[in-house]
């Protein structure tokens, strides 16, 4: 287990929202690519979200670049121990900043991400306000003679044992004083369908130099990416999509169009590895059968 905040908040930060699955992946390859917050820092951007490409989310990746360059210029490329200047990292809560100095400094500092959520208001029996389960993370952190190791144990917990749909609660060493014994399944509200959205992905393709891509607007669909020109359809189209690709509010309807025209406005030819380009994207390029093409 280590102990090196660089590492421990580049594995907080890919957490948040994806799957631990898909980090096992991706979480080697980019330490290799990027070992230290001055690697990370004196790279491009282009570079860190193509190292970033498949744990989606990559406004994540935005603000982990910014933060190593605010950590060079502000603590001389090491990484802070003070809890006040771990939490004033862009793309850094508090919850994040309470595993990394908990872990990395041993400071007495509570985490509430979902998985810890859960199983406190599965202890309590009750859904309280936000408040008071910062106040009950904080209490048991406080008594642990490991906050580190307490807090990961609790995530750990959640996340493996005390489950949203189907808790293992015959395998919880938290059973005997457990108030609610799983039965708080509701207190996870569903989550609504996705509205679905069709985009017409314009391909524009040379031989010698790949596929046409443009980037996308900050604030928008795939923001700061590149990907293909794409046109959102007032009405999806007739036939079927090419690929369906799910956002978490977003349902993506992505139909193909092979463009026969010269591409028109500012975008770049390119070729595999130049450019971070989203899931969906890459899907739908497999399923047309486009995926070397880039």
């Amino acid at each position: 287990m280590t102990r090196d905040p660089y590492r421990i908040w580049i594995s907080e930060i890919m957490l948040q929202q994806t799957r631990a699955e898909t980090v096992l992946l991706r979480y080697d390859p980019f330490l290799r690519r990027f070992p230290d917050v001055a690697s990370l820092a004196a790279a491009s951007l282009d570079a860190v979200l193509v190292a970033w490409e498949g744990l989606g989310y990559y406004r994540r990746a935005r603000l982990l670049h910014e933060a190593a360059r605010l950590i060079m210029q502000r603590h001389g490329g090491i990484f802070p121990s003070r809890f006040e200047d771990i939490l004033a990292l862009p793309g850094v809560g508090r919850s994040t900043a309470g595993a990394i100095a908990s872990i990395a400094f041993g400071l007495s500092k509570p985490v509430l991400d979902g998985n810890v959520r859960r199983v406190l208001v599965r202890w309590l029996g009750e859904v309280p306000p936000m408040r008071v389960l910062w106040d009950e993370a904080a209490r048991w952190v406080e008594a642990a003679s490991s906050p580190g190791d307490w807090n990961q144990a609790m995530m750990e917990l959640g996340a493996t044992v005390c489950l949203p749909r189907a808790p293992r609660c015959l395998a919880c060493p938290a059973r005997d004083w457990c108030r609610a014994q799983g039965a708080l399944a509701g207190e996870m509200r569903p989550r609504k369908r996705p509205r679905p959205l069709a985009l017409i992905v314009r391909l524009y393709h040379d031989p010698a130099r790949g596929i046409w891509l443009v980037q996308q607007p900050q604030g928008g669909i795939w923001g700061g990416l590149w990907t293909p020109p794409l046109v959102q359809a007032s009405s999806p189209p007739s036939r079927r999509p090419d690929c369906v690709h799910l956002l978490t509010h977003r349902r993506l309807l992505l139909f193909a169009e092979s463009a026969k025209a010269a591409p028109q406005g500012p975008g770049r030819w390119s070729r595999e590895g130049r450019f971070a380009l989203p899931v969906g994207i890459r899907r739908l390029l497999a399923a047309i059968g486009w995926e070397n093409r880039l």
